[in-house]
C-alpha cells in the first residue's frame, strides 16, 4: 500500500534531488499524486493504477506509473512532458512474482545503469534512458 506522502526520498530528479508528493485522489484501483511544489497553473501529476481483465489463467493485470510534468515551453507556452512504465502480467497463469520481477528489474537496469555498473544513474545517462531521452537508437 503506497502512502499519501512521498516524502522520504521515495522519488528523486535528474540531479538526485528529493520530490516530494502528496496523494490528491484514490478511486478504485488508482492513486493521484501532486507535486509539493507545483504551481497551479504548471501540474506535475504521479498516478499509480491497475486494471484487470480477462478471467481464469487468462486474466491478466496491467499496472501503470506515470508522471506528467507542465513546464514552459520555449515559446513560453505550457507543454507537458510525460514518462511511464507499465507492467503487464498474466496473474492468472503465474504462481509466483518472479518472472514479473525479474522483467521489472530488466527494465530498470537497462534504464537507470550503464552494463555492469550497480549505481542507478539519476541522471538518465543510463543505457535505456539515454535512448529515450535523445530518441536514439
Amino acid at each position: 500500500m503506497l502512502n499519501n506522502s512521498l516524502n522520504t526520498n521515495e522519488i528523486k530528479d535528474a540531479a538526485g534531488a528529493e520530490v516530494e508528493f502528496g496523494a490528491i485522489s484514490t478511486l478504485d484501483r488508482s492513486k493521484t499524486y501532486a507535486s509539493l511544489t507545483e504551481a497551479y497553473s504548471a501540474p506535475h501529476r504521479l498516478k499509480v493504477s491497475h486494471q484487470e481483465t480477462g478471467m481464469g489463467t487468462k486474466k491478466r493485470r496491467r499496472s501503470v506509473v506515470r508522471f506528467d510534468k507542465t513546464v514552459s515551453g520555449v515559446d513560453t507556452l505550457p507543454v507537458t512532458v510525460s514518462a511511464y512504465m507499465v507492467l503487464d502480467v498474466p496473474i492468472g497463469d503465474l504462481s509466483t512474482t518472479t518472472e514479473a520481477k525479474n522483467v521489472l528489474a530488466e527494465v530498470m537496469s537497462f534504464c537507470a545503469t550503464t552494463g555492469a555498473a550497480t549505481t542507478v544513474l539519476f541522471d538518465c545517462s543510463g543505457n535505456g534512458a539515454s535512448a529515450l531521452v535523445s530518441g536514439s537508437l
